[in-house]
């Protein structure tokens, strides 16, 4: 065999492989898991979330069945199937997770340093330790935020500009599902001292625990509900909704959902919007990226939504200056 033919072989030898091993990386399917924390497979918020996921992954030339296969779990608002869920995706090693709220960000987080996750629709990372710092996250972890504690005021500021009869004010949360509620509280309270409101805070830890606060708290008139914004809430949504309605309490909450299915208006970021742009840093970890060097991300589009007929169930006419302010009103 002649020299240079020794020399083409082993160069095919040594740089063949990798080559080929290059190529068969790049052509094999990619696998994402994603773990919704208080929602329902069949839950309208859910699919509406998977929807955006999907659809953004498309625009990134992704797409189910032919170069990425998700492995879906919905956990329901239950801390126990949030762990074991957790545990799951993990033992199954897909290449990136993506995790929906504080809890399963937790979850994943104590069960993986090396797999990539992409969070989102979570509050207050830093502080809850889930990364160093916005600009530098440090880790595995990386994502998407939900929401900015400036905003909080804004919720009592609205109700009071809806139900101006409003002296007392309720903020239901479960503590344990929002860790992040210590911030929730003060903001509120510093914005019912402005507005010359009473707040009252009530933790609930199980969903026998939500009537008997609403109920205990409606005993005396003029008050007004606040929903906490974590997966426990989400998850008991409607019960929530059927309570304020059955107690006559005006109420404002943070997703868009719950002034759909029957709340008088909710004020927050667009989580659906939140989900499509997720879809950007899965697309960037598949690629290479590490979730280290991803700054988060803050909300871009927030939505205010009134419910109409809600409004009329309750007595109450929405100044015309309120309803301007509206993206939508559900009539």
């Amino acid at each position: 065999m002649k020299r240079r033919d020794v020399i083409a072989l082993l160069g095919t030898a040594v740089l063949g492989w990798p080559l080929v091993a290059h190529a068969q990386q790049k052509d094999r399917v990619r696998r994402i898991g994603l773990l919704l924390g208080a929602t329902e497979e069949n839950d309208p918020l859910a699919q509406a979330r998977i929807t955006a996921f999907r659809q953004g992954l498309a625009a990134l030339g992704w797409s189910e069945g032919r170069n990425i296969h998700i492995d879906y779990r919905f956990a329901g608002g239950d801390a126990d199937r949030i762990r074991t869920y957790a545990a799951e995706l993990v033992n199954s090693a897909p290449d990136v997770i993506v995790a929906n709220s504080s809890p399963v960000t937790a979850a994943l987080k104590q069960a993986t340093s090396t797999i990539p996750i992409v969070f989102a629709v979570v509050n207050d990372p830093v502080g809850q330790g889930f990364v160093a710092s916005l600009a530098h996250p440090g880790g595995n972890v990386t994502g998407f935020t939900l929401l900015e504690f400036e905003m909080v005021g804004k919720w009592a500021e609205l109700l009071k500009e809806v139900a101006p009869n409003i002296r007392r004010t309720m903020l239901l949360f479960n503590p344990v599902t929002a860790p992040f509620s210590t911030t929730v509280v003060h903001e509120l309270q510093s914005s019912s001292a402005n507005l010359g409101t009473e707040l009252s805070v009530r933790a609930v830890h199980d969903p026998a625990e939500i009537e008997p606060a609403i109920a205990a708290f409606a005993r005396e008139p003029n008050g007004g509900l606040i929903s906490g914004n974590d997966v426990f809430t989400v998850a008991n949504r409607r019960l929530i909704l059927g309570l304020a309605e059955r107690y006559q309490l005006p109420a404002i909450y943070q997703y868009r959902q719950f002034a759909a299915e029957g709340g008088l208006m909710s004020y927050g970021p667009d989580t659906v919007d939140i989900f499509r742009r997720s879809a950007t840093y899965v697309d960037r970890v598949l690629k290479g990226e590490k979730p280290a060097d991803l700054p988060i991300q803050a909300p871009t589009k927030f939505e205010f939504v009134i419910n109409l007929k809600t409004a009329k169930v309750l007595g109450l006419s929405i100044p015309t200056t309120v309803l301007a302010r509206a993206d939508e009103v559900i009539e």
